[in-house]
């Protein structure tokens, strides 16, 4: 059994754990040979409360790992130029590796612009338009964090995902797409489902690997899912009790599943773990 699973649970925070220990090794490197250490800055316009937590838990793992973090807040009411002119002064500097906007932005902002501002080789986060064609041309700068994330998962549970069928509940260009276009990278034959799909359940019974983002609090339950199967649960869901949980039933799937991620502590680890990675990929572009 891996080291990374426990009583078929994948720990988010153990593979998350071991992939930091590596780039925190990465990140010397790379200090030693070049002088300096990788530099990511955070945009934050407005303040909400959420995206504040956000950007904090950036910095702080930033910090953990040895890259430096520039955090550049601008208030809620700023213009669109504003922005702009911010993201086009940190691209023209050569010190900085990694360049990310913190969404959502205010209504009044439009966010595709500002996304696609981003110099591509800076857009750690992976969501400019020539970083989503890179990435299904197979010639990434990065991968988009919570996908790649994802695929971390599966491969520590000792999942070869090479011919295995995988269902994606969920099309959205953040998680669905994207991680649909890394399981066929992985030689994973896919399909993806949403909620157009007719006969759902047929079709997840199906899956040897099954990666649900779907916002639905507990929708999947061991009804859908085939024995033996790898659940990935990308859902974060408050219940009215505050309780957190995500869009699989944890407690129907896990007897029949044969691995499964928990929610809170499985995809939500590594999301801001690829985000550094991305970060040392985007410094080595720089020096290359």
């Amino acid at each position: 059994m891996s080291q990374f699973v426990e009583n078929k649970i994948i720990s988010g925070k153990a593979v998350s754990a071991a992939v930091k220990d590596r780039i925190r090794g990465e990140v010397a490197a790379f200090a030693s040979g070049y002088g300096r250490a990788p530099k990511l800055c955070v945009i934050l316009v407005g303040d909400d409360p959420a995206s504040a937590i956000y950007v904090r838990n950036k910095k702080k793992a930033c910090e953990d790992v040895g890259i430096i973090s520039e955090e550049y807040r601008l208030p809620a009411d700023s213009s669109e130029q504003d922005v702009l002119e911010l993201i086009g002064t940190l691209n023209g500097d050569s010190s900085v590796d990694g360049i990310l906007v913190q969404l959502p932005v205010p209504k009044h902002l439009d966010e595709i612009k500002i996304i696609e501002a981003i110099d591509p080789s800076k857009d750690v986060d992976c969501f400019s338009p020539v970083n989503t064609g890179r990435l299904y041309n197979g010639n990434p700068y990065f991968l988009p964090c919570t996908p790649a994330g994802i695929i971390e998962l599966i491969k520590a549970s000792g999942t070869d995902i090479s011919g295995k069928t995988c269902v994606v509940i969920g099309r959205s260009n953040i998680v669905g797409k994207p991680i649909a276009a890394l399981l066929m990278e992985n030689d994973g034959t896919v399909t993806v489902c949403h909620r157009k799909t007719p006969d759902l359940k047929e079709v997840t019974q199906r899956a040897d690997i099954l990666v649900v983002a779907m916002k639905k609090p507990d929708f999947i339950t061991a009804d859908y899912v085939k024995p033996g199967a790898v659940i990935i649960d990308v859902g974060i869901n408050r219940k009215p009790d505050g309780k957190v949980t995500g869009d699989v039933d944890f407690e129907s799937c896990y007897d029949k599943c044969g691995f499964i991620t928990p929610v809170p502590g499985g995809v939500g680890p590594m999301t801001v773990t690829m985000l550094l990675d991305n970060t040392v990929k985007a410094a080595r572009l720089h020096v290359s």
